[in-house]
């Protein structure tokens, strides 16, 4: 048998599919409810984890350059001692004032660059010292979050575990309950449903307001959503109005309850004595 034409489908029919598709996000809603702020707090934990991962390579970056600028000056010694070396050597060659005093400032000028250079050393290995406190610091942090991380996917996924049968079933009925609704419909259901706070799109009357926001709705209104000839929007929250009966919702109106016959207090009164015998006259 062919499938049924969404734009086909009546007032009626398109309100009760409708109202079934959110009973049923609604159930999802609540599966996912249970879940509370997990979901949340894991990729919160996750980005945490991810920015302490880049802090750590950065930390590591700027140790390996301090260890780098170590070396080299280190290499810079070596070389200022071999000049030192050399140029003592050549005083002794020395033919006059003026190549012994260029040979002075030479190995004078050389010694500062050893001094500077064991200076930049020594700069440097504190550097790194900081920066391997801090790496270490961190790597705890890291080590922290981890576990606080493992605990809440545990938990999270306990919890998935024990809803994800139920909410693969409720995915499929939602499936099958869009496909017969007409698409801008359910276009403006979504979007409604999305802006609304509680989640829901379409709501049935209660106590003459609207379901989802409690506006009073006219009796003018009311009549026009229980004879299911158009779609009918609240005016004030803009949800899909439903009549009760049409959503299969039992509306208990409060009866005129028979009230109790009160009974009737009786005063209990002294009963005069008739048989009271006067004093005689003296």
């Amino acid at each position: 048998m062919a499938k049924k034409d969404p734009t086909d489908l009546s007032v009626e029919e398109r309100l009760k599919t409708l109202y079934q598709l959110q009973t049923t996000l609604s159930e999802i809603d609540e599966k996912r409810a249970l879940r509370g702020e997990l979901p949340l707090e894991v990729e919160d934990l996750e980005d945490e984890i991810a920015g302490l991962t880049t802090r750590i390579e950065k930390i590591q970056n700027d140790i390996d350059e301090y260890q780098r600028a170590v070396s080299q000056k280190k290499g810079e010694i070596e070389t200022a001692k071999s000049s030192v070396e050399r140029y003592k050597s050549q005083l002794n060659d020395v033919k006059n004032n003026r190549e012994y005093d260029t040979l002075s400032k030479e190995i004078e000028f050389q010694s500062l660059e050893i001094e500077l250079c064991n200076k930049k050393i020594k700069e440097a290995n504190f550097k790194i010292e900081e920066k391997k406190a801090e790496l270490e610091q961190t790597q705890a942090v890291i080590d922290d979050r981890h576990q606080a991380l493992d605990m809440k996917k545990a938990e999270l996924d306990e919890i998935m575990e024990e809803t994800r049968a139920e909410e693969e079933k409720l995915k499929l009925k939602v499936k099958e309950l869009e496909i017969k609704i007409e698409p801008r419909l359910l276009t403006s259901f979504k979007r409604i449903r999305k802006n609304a706070r509680n989640g829901l799109g379409i709501v049935y009357v209660q106590r003459d307001a609207c379901g989802g926001c409690f506006n009073k709705i006219p009796p003018q209104r009311q009549l026009d959503i229980k004879m299911h000839k158009k779609i009918i929007v609240c005016e004030y929250c803009g949800r899909i109005l439903i009549d009760p009966e049409l959503a299969g919702v039992k509306i208990v109106t409060p009866g005129t309850e028979e009230k109790k016959p009160r009974k009737r207090a009786i005063r209990k009164t002294l009963k005069k004595d008739e048989d009271v015998v006067p004093e005689a006259e003296a």
